[in-house]
Formats: structure tokens, sequence, C-alpha cells
């Protein structure tokens, strides 16, 4: 349920910013947006320092720091084999066309931008994993509650094609969620620090996207999520 859960209040969050946004004039919305990738940058700042910094006898270290390096390379290297970030254009270009929206110039970017914000990080797929053995949605429940605010936002600024990253979340969490007996030696506690720090590195470039223009191709380094939890075991 907690992905279906977390679809429904996608939706919600979409149908409440298309509302609040339609009454918005134009510079309202584009410093609305502003605002919004400036909250990303940070949220995607303090999960990286969270997961690199650590306090020892009494002095502040980092650390991995060539896993992130490694992870962001090879996954770079293969997102661009597969050519991610445009698949994922072409799918919102096609549900352009099918949901009659052709005449939104900013729904494809609204749609690849949101859906990388909500399905990027660790609560994804440790919520799925945790819905799926044990039922328990609460993970997922808390980041629902998150995602609505979020898409509330993005779709205020942005518009419709935001509402439809519910699609991406749904398969995404979807087919973690039935998979999970498989995934779950492999999110050990290490592959999930792992996770979640090129994750949040992630988020940040979503941020960078948002506020300074797609300057990333930050869905042609989703693969590096892989290779970040593969890291652990190697």
């Amino acid at each position: 349920m907690g992905t279906v859960i977390n679809v429904a209040a996608i939706l919600a969050g979409g149908l409440g910013g298309l509302l609040f946004g339609n009454r918005l004039p134009r510079r309202f919305q584009d410093t609305l947006m502003m605002a919004n990738g400036v909250c990303v940058l940070f949220i995607g700042i303090a999960g990286a320092l969270e997961k690199m910094l650590s306090v020892s006898g009494g002095k502040l270290e980092s650390g991995g720091t060539m896993m992130l390096i490694g992870s962001l390379a090879i996954g770079a290297f293969v997102g661009e084999w597969l050519d991610i970030d445009d698949r994922m254009e072409q799918f919102g270009t096609w549900l352009k066309h099918r949901t009659g929206n052709d005449s939104d110039n900013g729904f494809v970017d609204g749609f690849v931008t949101a859906s990388l914000t909500v399905c990027i990080g660790a609560m994804a797929v440790v919520g799925s994993i945790q819905d799926g053995i044990l039922g328990d949605p609460s993970v997922l429940t808390a980041k629902a509650v998150l995602d609505l605010i979020i898409i509330l936002v993005m779709t205020a600024s942005m518009g419709k094609g935001c509402i439809f990253s519910a699609i991406p979340v749904g398969l995404f969490q979807g087919s973690i969620t039935l998979l999970s007996g498989l995934l779950q030696p492999l999110m050990t506690a290490e592959a999930l620090d792992n996770l979640s720090l090129v994750g949040s590195v992630l988020i940040f470039c979503v941020g960078v996207n948002l506020v300074w223009g797609k300057m990333i191709k930050v869905a042609n380094l989703l693969p590096a999520i892989v290779v970040a939890v593969m890291w652990t075991f190697f």
C-alpha cells in the first residue's frame, strides 16, 4: 500500500498545484520555481554532507570520496550509453501528446524534473523493501507527505507535467516492493549509505537545473546509484 499512498499523494499535490498555480501571475511562478530550486539544492547538500562528514577524535573528517567519484564516473558512462535522459524526454513527449497537452511547452521539462526529484533517494528504496518484506508502509507514507508538498510547489511553478511523475514513482517503487525479497540482502547499512550519498548529489544536480536551467543530464547519471550499491561488495 505504500506505493499506492505515495502515488495518490503526488496526484493530490499536483492537482493542488494546478489550482494554486493558475491563480498566480508568471513572475510569481518564476520566483516560486527559483525558491523550489534553492530548497532542492540544500536538500541535496544536507543529505550528501550527512553521509560524507563524521566527527572522530574531536575532528571533522570526510569519507566516501573515491566511491562518489567512481560511481558518478561509471554511472555517467553507462547512462550516456543508454541515453536515459533522451528516453525519459521521449516518454514525456509521448505523454504530452496522449494527454492532449501539445500546446504546453513546459510539460516535458516538468515531467522529467519532478520525476527525478521524487524517485531519487534512499527513502524510495528502503521504504519499498520494508513495505514488501514487512508490510510496513510507514517510510513510504512519510515520503508521500514530502512528495505531496514538493509536487504541489513544482506543479504551481512548472505546470501539469509534474503530476505525471506519479507514473515512474509507481513503476519504480512498485517494482522494488515486488522484488524486495531478492533486494533485501543487498541493502546493507554501508550500501544504503552509499546510495543515499550518491542520490543526494543527484538531487543537488536537479536543483542546479531548476535554478540555472538544464545544465546537467541528471537522468544519465542515474546508473551511479546502482554502481554505489555494487561498490559496497567490491
